[in-house]
């Protein structure tokens, strides 16, 4: 059985760069997330904008590295915004209260905005 795919396709968009992330986030893929998120703060950068579009599950794993992510930006000054969840991620997000300490927006203009 092949184990679910997951990718990150960046671009930048004003002052934030955005990463569309796409399929499953678990454990056997967040390396790809981690990478790309620690690459981007190492090279200074400060806004983060997580799209969430085409992420079809996210796993506790996966919100940890949420959680890392948005902790490493604030303590930099930075910030981190995630957009366009779909029904399942936003379920996951509900449960483990992220509703409440996450910036969750609809889309990226309002998140750049």
């Amino acid at each position: 059985m092949t184990p679910p795919e997951f990718k990150v396709v960046s671009h930048l968009n004003g002052a934030a760069m955005v990463l569309e992330l796409h399929g499953h986030l678990n454990i056997l893929t967040i390396g790809e997330l981690e990478r790309c998120v620690s690459d981007y703060i190492t090279s200074g950068n400060r806004r983060l904008v997580l799209d969430c579009s085409a992420l079809e599950y996210c796993s506790s794993a996966g919100l940890r590295v949420f959680l890392t992510t948005v902790k490493r930006l604030k303590s930099s000054g930075g910030s981190c915004a995630f957009v366009a969840l779909t029904p399942t991620v936003s379920d996951i997000f509900e449960i483990a209260g992220f509703h409440e300490v996450m910036e969750i927006h609809a889309t990226i203009k309002q998140a750049i905005g």
